[in-house]
C-alpha cells in the first residue's frame, strides 16, 4: 500500500475556519459595536406604549391645571406678533412625560419643547409600565416584536400644544404628543386628547405595522382635488388664506383652528384636504403628525416639497412653510410652487 501520497490543504476551508475565529475573538474582546447593555437595544413595540402612556399621564396633568388658578408666563412673541404663552400645566405635563420616558429607556435622546426644571418630584418620576398597553390599545400586545439600537432612535414631545388657546379655553384644540423617529424618519407618533364633549382620544400610527382604530379609512374624493378644504393657523390667517386661494383657486375653503396636532389630525381623519403652514415651526409641533400620517399613505413636507429630518442635531424649527395632505400632495405642491414663482 502507498502512503506516499501529497497531502492537498483546502485553502478555502482553512480561510473561513481562521475568518470565522477572528470574528469570536474579535467579539468576546468588545471589539465590535454589538451592544453590551441592554438599555442600548430598544424594542419599538414596547416604547409604543410608553409613548401613548407619556401621552395620557401629560393630557391628565393638562386637565388637572383647569382645576385651578393657572400660572402664566410669556416666552415672548411669535413673528406675527402673538403672545407665545407656557404655563405650570405645560411644565406638569413635560415633568411626567419627558421623566417617564427617561426613567424607562435611559439610553434615548429626548428632545421637549420644555424645559426641565428643578423639581425633585419629576426626578422621582416613575418608568412607564411597557408590558401592557392601555386598555384601548390592547391590539399592541398581538403585535410583532422589532429591536433597534437605542443609538439611531429620537424622541420628540410636545407635553401641551395650543397652549394660548388653553389659556383661552378653547380646548378642544389642545392635544400632547409623542413621536419616535428613527435615524431622522419619524415612524411612530402619538396624538392625545384629553378635552373631546365625551372622552378623552388617543391616536397613534407606527410606519408600516398599524395604526390606532379610531383612526377613520378615509375614502379619495375627487370633488375637492381642484378646490380643497384647507386649514391653517389662526395666528397667520390673512396671509396663509391667500396663499391658499391664491394657489388653489377662488373657491377653496379654508377654515382656521390651532394647534399643529389638531390640523394634521383634521387631515388623516378626513374633515380637511390640505394642512398649509407659512412661516416657521418647531419640530416638536410636527413630528408626531409626520409620522401618523405616512402610516395612512399621506404626507408631510416643507412648502419646498422636502421632507423634515427629525435628528437629534437638526435645527428645531422648519422655516420653509409645511404642506401635509393625505391625497394629491404632489399635484397642491405644484400649485404652491406655482404661486411662489409667480410672485414679483
Amino acid at each position: 500500500m502507498n502512503f506516499s501520497g501529497t497531502l492537498r490543504i483546502n485553502k478555502f476551508a482553512c480561510f473561513t475556519l481562521l475568518f470565522i475565529l477572528f470574528v469570536i475573538i474579535y467579539w468576546r474582546s468588545n471589539g465590535g459595536a454589538y451592544p453590551t447593555d441592554k438599555n442600548e437595544i430598544i424594542n419599538l413595540k414596547t416604547l409604543l406604549t410608553a409613548a401613548i402612556h407619556a401621552a395620557e399621564y401629560g393630557g391628565s396633568k393638562v386637565m388637572e391645571g383647569t382645576n385651578r388658578d393657572l400660572i402664566i408666563k410669556s416666552k415672548g412673541k411669535t413673528k406675527e406678533g402673538v403672545n407665545d404663552p407656557v404655563t405650570d400645566a405645560d411644565q406638569a405635563s413635560h415633568c411626567v412625560m419627558f421623566y417617564g420616558l427617561s426613567k424607562t429607556f435611559p439610553k434615548l435622546t429626548i428632545v421637549s419643547e420644555e424645559h426641565s426644571i428643578n423639581d425633585p418630584k419629576c426626578e422621582d418620576q416613575e418608568p412607564f409600565n411597557t408590558d401592557t398597553p392601555p386598555p384601548q390599545h390592547r391590539m399592541i400586545e398581538n403585535m410583532n416584536n422589532e429591536l433597534v439600537f437605542a443609538k439611531d432612535i429620537t424622541i420628540w414631545i410636545d407635553p401641551l400644544d395650543a397652549t394660548k388657546e388653553y389659556t383661552e379655553g378653547l380646548y378642544q384644540y389642545v392635544t400632547t404628543m409623542v413621536c419616535v423617529a428613527y435615524k431622522g424618519i419619524p415612524i411612530i407618533g402619538v396624538i392625545h386628547y384629553p378635552f373631546p364633549p365625551d372622552n378623552p382620544q388617543t391616536y397613534w400610527g407606527w410606519l408600516a405595522k398599524k395604526t390606532s382604530s379610531n383612526i377613520a379609512n378615509v375614502a379619495y374624493q375627487v370633488e375637492y382635488k381642484e378646490n380643497p378644504r384647507v386649514v391653517v393657523s389662526i395666528s397667520h390667517q390673512g396671509k396663509v388664506s391667500d396663499m391658499a386661494r391664491e394657489s388653489f383657486g377662488p373657491m377653496t375653503t379654508v377654515t382656521t383652528a390651532a394647534g399643529a396636532g389638531y390640523k394634521v389630525m383634521g387631515v388623516v381623519n378626513g374633515s380637511y384636504d390640505v394642512y398649509l403652514h407659512a412661516t416657521a415651526i418647531k419640530k416638536w409641533d410636527l413630528c408626531a403628525g409626520d409620522a401618523i400620517i405616512r402610516t395612512v399613505d399621506g404626507k408631510m413636507t416643507t412648502a419646498k416639497g422636502d421632507y423634515i429630518d427629525y435628528s437629534p442635531d437638526a435645527d428645531v424649527k422648519v422655516n420653509e412653510g409645511v404642506l401635509v395632505t393625505r391625497y394629491n400632495h404632489d399635484f397642491y405642491l405644484s400649485q404652491i410652487s406655482k404661486n411662489l414663482n409667480n410672485k414679483p
